[in-house]
């Protein structure tokens, strides 16, 4: 890369002195506590076949072989069950097996624990999924325990693609503990035997519960507990739908939040604990305020590309302002559309265009999605949700090359602490009073706008390197030496620009602003929730009398942008305990990627240069950047502004571009 670099402003001063001081332990380097490398791992799907160890060793030493640094084993359904589906789109068929371990067995636990031992000895990380497939549900659970819905009765939610098909497992209650229990007694027994060795996680996935096209998740007691904290009946108001008061129905997801938290994430993360293990979960998609559920755990993951890049700085900001180290995704998910377009055809300028996106929203850890456990001698198995990585696939050739790259980049992505400058407020009170999304943005288990999927932070701030906040973290801020100190994170101002805000968000922002917080509140937000306060108004109108909150941003932020051109690019700043900055530069392809990509997406023909005012501890430096067909740049500026291109380049095979626009189906 050719940097042709100037500086404009030498006695440009930022107001940083003062801040040198706060919490200087804060600032320190990361060191990655979870895996003992930097190197992608992959998802691998073990289906309810008879699982052996001769292939077991065969498969975990071609992960070696190829530069991951593990995998997470996911317990899946035997082939057969979709035998239909796959003859009709792979022009495969799978023959009834019914030679599986069964399911929790000591036969079962056998080979996990040999697959955990293997994979120490090699040097590979090993995660397990906390149950078969993705949606917790157990054998013993019965109805009393199980998923409910406000107003039916008959509601029975089952997992019908697990390994014990054709058993069906029935999904627990989220929203109670003691279901939760119960389900980890059986399965904890037969994990815990490879829980030894190398330290490792339990792994959650998305949200998935079918709740009949209705927000109406329930749970005993729910009604009286309402009652208690809102102080009216909540029952006439579910019987006539919430749909129609998005008042009631913001203090209903107050209280399913607190409920599924207590229930589910807290002792999820609790009983990972008791057992030796890590957490590692994405908490997209459920009923809660996702940054704060996500800070509940260890290693919080996004996922893409079944959801839009862009979501992950929702997890990494959590990560951040929970000095969470560690930010992982599930990657490469259905990326050309569901299920299975273009699979074993899939191009790797196109992976690396994704991957890029995801470095610029703050992943530094990826797990890909992924490979399907295949016999010794064999390479048939495919899996329909999926980039497929294995030794027949499209990629492999290139995979080596591609985890070294993907190696490096989070090696750099991991260190020191997020830097940003401003605080945005993410407009999770807007998700909860919208209520559902358009028909056309709804799935299944896709129902609500409070799922934060499609959120995009404001222009005007793109420069600062912003990170969203909200009300949690909110309340743990302090305004010390001119800096709003949470976490990992240090902020010169915050951003408001939303329709509601909660009385307590609203308070903690004026208390903030009174000790000299910059605000700038674009609007004045209004109070969710059906009992209203008589003092929001004064709230409100004390806040914006102060000097230092303005509708104007120009007129509260102290400092200049980090990032300053014409057209930004998606990007990500960490800085280490030395004051240095690591500024990784995304392609142009990979920003506001939106899913599905097309094949061939990421084609580029030559090379782009764009000009960029950077400035970094008092300095103001402009550059010219170079961006090589297929490439983004990493750079590290010192605290005395000397600016170093670090070599990431990975030069992926020229894509085909194909005239096919991504295949899209209900499934």
């Amino acid at each position: 890369m050719k940097l042709i670099i100037s500086i404009k402003i030498a006695a440009f001063i930022f107001i940083i002195n003062s801040c040198q001081s706060i919490k200087e332990s804060k600032i320190q380097d990361s060191v990655n506590p979870f895996y003992t490398s930097t190197k992608p791992c992959t998802r691998w799907w073990w289906f309810a076949t008879e699982i052996k160890k001769t292939d077991i060793k065969y498969q975990l030493d071609w992960v070696k072989e190829n530069n991951f640094g593990g995998v997470e084993i996911c317990w899946l359904f035997p082939l057969h069950r979709y035998k239909e589906m796959y003859a009709r789109r792979y022009n495969r068929y799978y023959p009834k097996d019914t030679s599986a371990q069964k399911w929790l067995s000591s036969e079962w636990s056998e080979m996990v624990v040999y697959t955990k031992a293997y994979s120490d000895s090699i040097g590979l990380s090993c995660d397990f999924t906390f149950g078969s497939a993705w949606v917790i549900a157990g054998d013993n659970i019965t109805k009393k325990n199980g998923t409910q819905i406000y107003g039916d009765t008959a509601f029975e939610h089952f997992l019908t693609y697990s390994w014990a098909y054709p058993d069906n497992l029935r999904v627990i209650n989220h929203l109670d503990q003691d279901a939760f229990e119960i389900y980890a007694q059986r399965l904890v027994k037969a994990l815990k035997p490879a829980l030894k060795g190398t330290k490792n996680a339990l792994f959650v996935d998305s949200w998935e519960i079918k709740m009949n096209g209705k927000n109406k998740i329930w749970t005993p007691g729910f009604d009286s507990a309402f009652k208690a904290n809102f102080g009216y009946d909540l029952i006439p108001y579910m019987e006539e739908g919430l749909d129609s008061f998005p008042d009631v129905r913001y203090d209903y997801m107050l209280l399913i939040d607190k409920f599924v938290s207590e229930g589910f994430y807290k002792p999820f993360v609790e009983k990972c604990r008791d057992l030796g293990t890590w957490s590692r979960v994405q908490c997209l998609a459920s009923p809660t305020d996702v940054m704060t559920t996500y800070g509940l755990v260890d290693i919080p993951e996004s996922e893409a590309m079944l959801n839009n890049p862009n979501y992950a700085r929702i997890v990494s900001s959590s990560a951040c302002l929970a000095s969470k180290p560690i930010v992982s995704s599930e990657t490469f998910t259905c990326m050309y559309g569901f299920p299975g377009t273009y699979l074993r055809q899939e191009q790797m300028a196109d992976l690396k265009m994704v991957a890029d996106a995801l470095f610029a929203q703050g992943i530094n850890h990826h797990f890909y999605h992924g490979m399907p456990y295949n016999p010794k001698g064999s390479d048939s198995i495919d899996f329909f949700a999926t980039t497929y990585i294995g030794k027949g696939g499209n990629l492999t050739e290139e995979l080596p090359a591609f985890n070294s790259y993907m190696e490096k980049v989070a090696g750099f992505m991991q260190k020191g602490k997020t830097y940003s400058d401003v605080a945005v407020y993410i407009p999770y009170e807007d998700g909860v009073m919208k209520g559902a999304y358009p028909p056309e943005r709804q799935r299944v288990w896709v129902w609500g706008e409070y799922e934060m999927r499609f959120i995009d932070l404001p222009k005007e701030v793109e420069g600062y390197h912003p990170i969203w906040i909200n009300r949690h973290f909110l309340n743990q801020a302090e305004f010390i030496n001119k800096k709003l100190v949470v976490g990992d994170a240090q902020f010169s101002s915050l951003y408001i620009d939303v329709n509601y805000m909660d009385i307590r968000a609203l308070k903690r922002v004026l208390h903030l602003a009174k000790k000299g917080l910059p605000v700038c509140l674009k609007r004045s937000p209004a109070q969710p929730g059906k009992s209203k306060s008589d003092e929001y108004g004064k709230i409100l109108n004390d806040l914006k009398e102060l000097n230092n909150v303005s509708t104007h941003f120009s007129k509260v932020v102290p400092n200049a942008p980090l990032l300053q051109s014409d057209s930004l690019p998606a990007y990500w700043c960490k800085k280490d305990k030395e004051g240095n900055a690591y500024l990784f530069l995304a392609q142009s392809k990979s920003k506001d990627l939106v899913y599905p990509v097309f094949s061939g997406q990421s084609f580029m023909k030559t090379s782009e240069k764009r000009t960029f005012n950077i400035a970094w501890n008092g300095i103001l430096q402009e550059l010219e950047v170079e961006f090589k067909p297929y490439q983004s740049v990493l750079l590290k500026i010192t605290p005395s502004g000397k600016i170093e291109n670090l070599d990431i380049e990975f030069m992926p095979k020229t894509p085909n571009v194909k005239p096919a626009e991504p295949q899209l189906m209900n499934f």
